[in-house]
């Protein structure tokens, strides 16, 4: 049988994977969101974030209406035992993630399901994560876009989220990462920044990615 993880390249998924781990495969869906998604515009590096990691990653689009079955399908397909994610309190994902896995015959873990979300990141970057932000909605968290955020800055990174009055992990959609070190990371990979776009629902980090061999 098979331990999937949900794997945008963020935090909190990769820190929901290190409490379950291992896992066997990451698992990326595309979805089709009426606006731009920071991970969906930066697969390449999320992709090379797995591949520093160590871990296959399986990619998957989805069509709009057929969601839920097309993963459903992909999940039996692909004889997973075990999903897991990292939802901390947003109740509509969670009674979404479990009917996946019942339909699919599977076990759902959230291992970070009901923590405080600042104690989370904290505990992430005192364990030596260091992770970009990809995108940001609130008008101050925007400042943070294309910034790395590691001990070094934390304390103004949530000083920008009590000002938009946002949940500091940012488990509304406040603002999207991608980890470029942690304790799972056996590679060393670099994101380079091509542009930052300004649209009206947010601001988007665009990437390209490589490993640094020199």
């Amino acid at each position: 049988m098979v331990k999937l993880s949900m794997f945008s390249g963020g935090k909190d998924g990769l820190r929901a994977a290190q409490l379950e781990w291992p896992v066997d495969a990451f698992l990326f869906l595309i979805y089709e969101f009426p606006e731009p998604s920071p991970h969906i515009v930066n697969l390449q590096s999320t992709i090379a974030s797995a591949s520093a990691i160590g871990v296959p990653i399986i990619v998957k689009r989805l069509h709009k209406g057929k969601e839920f079955n097309e993963t459903v399908e992909l999940l039996k397909k692909l004889n997973v035992d075990t999903l897991v994610a990292g939802d901390v309190y947003v109740e509509d994902h969670l009674k979404y993630m479990e009917k996946l896995v019942n339909e699919a015959g599977a076990k759902l873990k959230e291992p970070l399901w009901g923590l405080d979300t600042l104690e989370i990141l904290m505990k992430d970057i005192n364990d030596n994560y260091s992770f970009k932000v990809l995108g940001a909605r609130p008008k101050k968290l925007r400042e943070s876009v294309g910034k790395i955020i590691d001990k070094s800055n934390v304390d103004w990174f949530i000083n920008l989220a009590k000002e938009d009055n946002a949940d500091p992990l940012g488990e509304n959609g406040e603002y999207h990462t991608i980890v470029l070190n942690s304790p799972l990371h056996k590679e060393n990979f670099k994101i380079v920044d091509i542009s930052i776009k300004e649209l009206e629902c947010c601001r988007i980090l665009l990437t390209s990615s490589y490993f640094n061999q020199l």
